[in-house]
């Protein structure tokens, strides 16, 4: 039945796209250049229409919780980089983290994010049994975000009960990734294609995604990125625009950069317009409305993304008072509110959009239809696939 709906929406969704134009680089790069208000408002609900199609109205939410500001990189970007030494460093014991986890599951979220810098200390046995511990006593999924890991490392935390693994691969332009995210001397580097590809061996729900307007890329740089999505076969994408952090060498050289010819903006609408054509490409996949995106608009940084293709948020779990030190960038979204304050907004606003909150782990969509397709029978876990869309 799986495998029907996917051809069924595939077909649809393939109406949409060819009506709005995205098969070739070519035309991606017509709509990452778009400037045509009515055009690129035609091409945000037509992302709607598709998330509503593929991935139904539901909402996801996702406790985030920010383990560790310790970081072993250098990345040009980062405020939580390893030379940054005005940065107060903190690493979660785990009763913070079970006791955020905890809260996680009081207020009706199916999954928390656990998420750090490239911390070296980072006990792995002890981050495995955290996992168990949650597992045990929430039966919520678990999404890690903590950077490159050894593929052992990876079978051992999936062993431990992780179900999703974020690595963004940034940009697909390999000479401005090795600028922002220098190697390590003297230390094994991990290829992050290789690192996804693990992960999908592993049986996790992949993640990747990239951050729009580093300085130095293009917009060919930028439609790459969106055709890698395709090619990667992923099964949830975050993306958010570039956001300097003065504290970084990419953020105190800004005004001196000298751009490419056709540098992509880090702007609101060059982020929306990513995040639909996103959508349009990659229809069945978890998309978060990101906190880069609420940072830009505080008043609605989180519905602008709704309405153009995504359908997850994440509030903010980690304690308040650890959460202005894990800055990656300056401002961020979300750094005194409690999470049950930005709840009652968005209760709000999603009536008045259509949606409402989704309820279970939200597994991607794609990811039960690749593995339907496979054979391999995986779980939905609650997860409802709509019967009722008809051709």
């Amino acid at each position: 039945m799986l495998a029907e709906k996917k051809e069924t929406l595939n077909k649809m969704n393939g109406v949409d796209r060819n009506m709005i134009g995205l098969e070739t680089r070519a035309e991606i790069l017509r709509w990452l250049k778009e400037d045509d208000p009515e055009a690129i408002r035609r091409l945000l609900s037509t992302a709607d229409r598709v998330r509503a199609l593929h991935v139904g109205d539901q909402v996801h939410f996702r406790g985030l919780i920010e383990l560790s500001n310790l970081c072993r990189r250098a990345c040009s970007y980062c405020g939580i980089r390893a030379p940054n030494r005005g940065v107060i460093r903190y690493r979660l014991t785990r009763e913070e983290i079970l006791a955020a986890a905890d809260t996680a599951r009081e207020m009706g979220f199916g999954t928390v994010t656990l998420q750090s810098g490239e911390d070296p200390a980072l006990n792995l046995h002890e981050l495995c049994e955290t996992i168990r511990l949650i597992k045990q006593h929430t039966r919520l999924a678990v999404t890690l975000s903590i950077g490159e890991r050894s593929r052992n490392e990876l079978a051992r935390l999936r062993d431990a009960g992780a179900d999703r693994y974020l690595l963004r691969f940034e940009t697909s332009n390999s000479d401005l990734y090795n600028a922002i995210h220098p190697p390590i001397p003297g230390q094994i580097n991990h290829d992050r294609f290789d690192v996804l590809r693990w992960l999908d061996e592993l049986g996790y729900e992949i993640g990747s995604g990239i951050m729009v307007g580093i300085p130095g890329e293009t917009y060919d740089d930028l439609a790459r990125d969106l055709e890698l999505f395709r090619e990667l076969n992923l099964d949830m994408i975050g993306l958010g625009p570039y956001i300097p952090h003065p504290e970084t060498p990419m953020g105190r050289c800004m005004k001196d950069l000298d751009p490419p010819p056709d540098q992509t903006p880090n702007s609101l609408e060059m982020t929306l317009k990513v995040l639909a054509i996103t959508r349009l490409i990659c229809p069945d996949v978890n998309l978060p409305s990101t906190t880069a995106l609420e940072t830009l608009t505080p008043d609605n940084g989180y519905e602008n993304g709704l309405a153009c293709g995504a359908n997850v948020i994440m509030p903010n779990l980690t304690p308040v008072k650890y959460r202005a030190l894990y800055e990656i960038y300056p401002g961020k979204a979300g750094q005194t509110r409690m999470a049950s304050e930005l709840m009652r907004r968005m209760i709000d606003n999603l009536r008045t959009m259509g949606r409402k909150p989704a309820i279970g782990p939200g597994k991607s969509t794609h990811y039960l239809l690749r593995h339907a397709a496979d054979g391999k029978g995986v779980e939905t876990n609650g997860i409802e696939i709509d019967e009722s869309i008809e051709p």
